[in-house]
């Protein structure tokens, strides 16, 4: 064979693997063929969707979607929640093959449905959305960095600010303290755990911020993140997740 034969037979082999990359991916929940996308239809399609009726503040489950008795009665540093998805299966399985299986490629597939859960529900939250000056992610700890060797809600956050045209700056909030894992606390355990965990390195006076996490559970460390802004001079914080868990452990 030839140089030139050869050198053809090598982009037709890797044009070839292309396309069957292309044409043949597997999803990642179920293993079947998913053509081009990361899901299979069927997949995509049990994705629980986040209530209608849920708490515009929170996004806990709240009747007629008003703002809930939790938020009402002691309310939160964040003014506003968007979630993509209950956390439950199979977004529970999904994300947790992103955060802890360093699936990548799912942060833009994650970006997109917050775009789009923002989108559908923006008019029921309030007549005239706010409009955001600035996205951050919530940060890990150096340690806790350098032993997954990435940031989920870095990944997240940096695709959704570009789609939606918005600023971002990954390093605006920083956490300062290695705090213990939150899973099995209680809400008054997990407020305790994260208490003056967070530093912010910016002016943010009068600025209108977005918090992009994967999960929001209880919402106490976001409510702290919050905070923390809050005294770097914000005016208006929201959390923006990928899925909120349906108990919030009261």
């Amino acid at each position: 064979m030839s140089n030139c034969e050869k050198t053809e037979f090598n982009i037709g082999s890797r044009l070839r693997q292309g396309l069957l990359g292309l044409l043949g991916q597997e999803c990642l929940l179920c293993g079947t063929d998913s053509a081009a996308g990361l899901l299979c239809a069927g997949c995509a399609g049990d994705l629980p969707r986040l209530p209608a009726a849920h708490c515009p503040r929170c996004a806990a489950a709240s009747p007629a979607a008003a703002t809930c008795g939790r938020c009402l009665g002691r309310p939160p540093h964040y003014d506003r929640s968007i979630a993509a998805w209950s956390y439950a299966y199979p977004a529970d399985r999904l994300l947790q093959s992103f955060k802890y299986g360093a699936r990548l490629a799912l942060a833009r597939f994650c970006a997109d449905a917050i775009a789009r859960a923002g989108a559908l529900h923006a008019d029921a939250f309030r007549p005239h959305p706010v409009r955001i000056d600035l996205v951050v992610a919530m940060p890990l700890h150096p340690r806790r960095l350098r032993e997954r060797g990435f940031n989920q809600a870095v990944e997240i956050a940096r695709p959704l600010a570009r789609h939606l045209g918005l600023a971002f700056d990954p390093l605006a909030l920083q956490r300062v303290r290695d705090t213990a894992a939150q899973a099995g606390l209680h809400l008054a355990e997990r407020e305790k755990n994260v208490r003056k965990a967070f530093a912010c390195s910016r002016d943010l006076r009068g600025q209108r911020i977005a918090i992009v996490d994967d999960v929001m559970t209880t919402g106490a460390t976001l409510n702290e993140a919050a905070k923390t802004l809050k005294r770097a001079g914000a005016v208006h914080v929201e959390n923006w997740v990928a899925a909120r868990t349906p108990d919030i452990g009261r």
